[in-house]
Order: structure tokens, then C-alpha cells, then sequence
């Protein structure tokens, strides 16, 4: 047993349990960049290793009713399909300038997630504070759901990379007012079916190291129970903070950042986001604060 590989599982299971995103878009560059793998064999075992790991989490939201089944189901008609016609045109056809091409524009569009991530969130503290206990019902595209199931699908079993970070961006912009737990809760139940579609092409086209994903497994599968459990209970704004740092690591590991450099990166950028969400929250408070007391006052005068 190689306790690298279950350090490897532990951190990119927790991070797929939190935050639905972060499976291949950060597991496939660890193999591949940190530990040695090579590139086949990393997408092939870590579509596998998900395949394993993902149904404790989606167990873990289905008890705590967070999965919008609709949504879902629409996504899942598009991209499972088209995730096994990925796998199989990547081990039939495999080309390291169309894998580049396709992990740089993976790559910036999560750039661009954490972007529109940041200004939901800045948006979200500058408005007052709705109900909890009151969610819209969320309407179901199904046309767009299908469209966006087969380019993530295709996508997906041609690198391994997107079946949560593309999805969860796609939910961010298409439902904006889901409470978080219910968007990794949905994610997660649409990428169960997609991973699996690309893993079984893998299994006939690809190269998995069935050693790997059991010294993964050993990590992973823990790591996503307890990411699940604090998605499904914690804040809304922590996951979404936590969301965008995962984006950004992942999206500048794919456009080929140094591990290193993304590393010093992510931490300084996460300290800015932490700073700033708890000036602008206590000045936002301060505000509804004040507020209160000058309101009564008011109508005492009238009186």
C-alpha cells in the first residue's frame, strides 16, 4: 500500500463530497504531474476511482433530500452517451494536441467560473438576507439540460475532467438561487451515471491500474462521506468560498501552472477572498445593524 496515493484519494475525495467539483480536474494532474503516471492510465484510474467513490457521497445527499432528481435526470440522457463515445474515441484515436486543446479551454472557462463565483457571492452579501427557509422551485430546461449533458459527456470521457467542475458551473448560471447543498447534491447524482459511462469505455479502450484505484479508494471513499455530510449542513457562502478556490486550483493546473506555483497561488488568492467576504460581511452587518435602531427612533418622532 502506497499512502501517497490515500493522501492523494482523502483530499480529492473530501473536495468532491464538499463541493461537487475537483474529482478529475484535480486527481488527473496529481497522477500525472506529482506521482508519475502516465497520462492514459491516470484518466482511465481516476474514472474509475470515481466511479467507487462518488456513490457514498450521493448516498449521504439523497438522505439529506439535497438532489434535484429532475435536473439530473436531464443532464444524465445527454452525457451518458456521449461520455462513452469519449472514451472510446480517446483510446482509439488519442491526440496529446486535441487533450491540450481541450484541457486549456476546460481550464479557462473554470478561470471564468471562479469569476462569476466571486460576484455572486459579493452580490449575495450586499442583498438582504431572505428566508432560509424558503427556496424557489427551480425550472427544468430540458432541451439545454440534454445540449449541455452531451458536451460535458464527450468532454468528460475524452479527458476524465468536467463531469463536476463544468456541471457546477452550468448549475451556478442556471439556477443561481439553489441553496449550495443542493447543487453539489445535484451534481453529484448526474456525474454518478456520466463517470460511470466513461469509466466502462475506459475499461475497453483505456489502461486502468487497478492497484492505483484501490490505494485511492482507501482514501477517496472516506474523504467524499465527510465532505458530503458538511455540504449538505454547512452555510451556503463557505461552500461557495471553498467552491471557487477548488476552481481555481483545478483551472490553473489545467492550463499547465507549475503545482508549486498554482499552490502559492490558490493560498494567497484564498486569503484575499477570506479577508475581503469578512470586511465587507461586518460592513454589511454594521449597516443592517444600524438600521434597526434608527427605524423605531423614526417612528417614535412621528408619534
Amino acid at each position: 500500500m502506497d499512502w501517497t496515493f490515500a493522501a492523494a484519494g482523502l483530499v480529492t475525495g473530501f473536495l468532491v463530497g464538499l463541493t461537487g467539483t475537483g474529482g478529475g480536474a484535480l486527481m488527473t494532474p496529481i497522477l500525472t504531474l506529482l506521482l508519475g503516471v502516465p497520462p492514459l492510465a491516470a484518466v482511465s484510474t481516476d474514472l474509475v476511482t470515481s466511479v467507487v467513490m462518488k456513490p457514498f457521497a450521493v448516498l449521504v445527499h439523497l438522505r439529506q433530500h439535497t438532489i434535484r432528481w429532475r435536473i439530473a435526470l436531464w443532464l444524465c440522457v445527454g452525457s451518458v452517451p456521449a461520455a462513452f463515445v469519449g472514451a472510446m474515441v480517446d483510446g482509439l484515436l488519442r491526440s496529446a494536441r486535441v487533450d491540450g486543446i481541450l484541457r486549456i479551454l476546460l481550464g479557462a472557462a473554470l478561470l471564468l467560473a471562479v469569476a462569476s463565483t466571486v460576484v455572486r457571492m459579493y452580490l449575495d452579501l450586499r442583498k438582504r438576507p431572505e428566508n432560509p427557509g424558503v427556496e424557489p422551485e427551480a425550472a427544468v430546461a430540458p432541451g439545454r439540460l440534454v445540449l449541455i449533458g452531451v458536451v460535458v459527456g464527450f468532454i468528460v470521457g475524452v479527458t476524465s475532467v468536467g463531469s463536476g467542475s463544468l456541471v457546477m458551473v452550468t448549475l451556478l448560471l442556471m439556477y443561481p438561487r439553489l441553496s449550495a447543498g443542493r447543487l453539489v447534491g445535484t451534481d453529484l447524482a448526474q456525474a454518478l451515471p456520466l463517470v460511470a459511462s466513461a469509466a466502462l469505455g475506459h475499461l475497453f479502450f483505456g489502461e486502468v491500474h487497478f492497484g492505483l484505484v484501490a490505494g485511492l479508494l482507501v482514501g477517496s471513499i472516506p474523504g467524499a462521506v465527510i465532505g458530503a455530510l458538511l455540504s449538505s449542513r454547512a452555510p451556503s457562502r463557505v461552500i461557495r468560498v471553498t467552491l471557487a478556490v477548488v476552481l481555481l486550483a483545478s483551472g490553473l493546473s489545467l492550463l499547465g501552472l507549475a503545482a508549486l506555483t498554482t499552490l502559492i497561488v490558490v493560498a494567497v488568492a484564498a486569503l484575499i477572498a477570506a479577508t475581503a467576504w469578512f470586511l465587507l460581511a461586518r460592513t454589511t452587518h454594521s449597516a443592517a445593524a444600524n438600521e434597526k435602531t434608527t427605524v423605531p427612533s423614526k417612528g417614535r418622532e412621528l408619534l
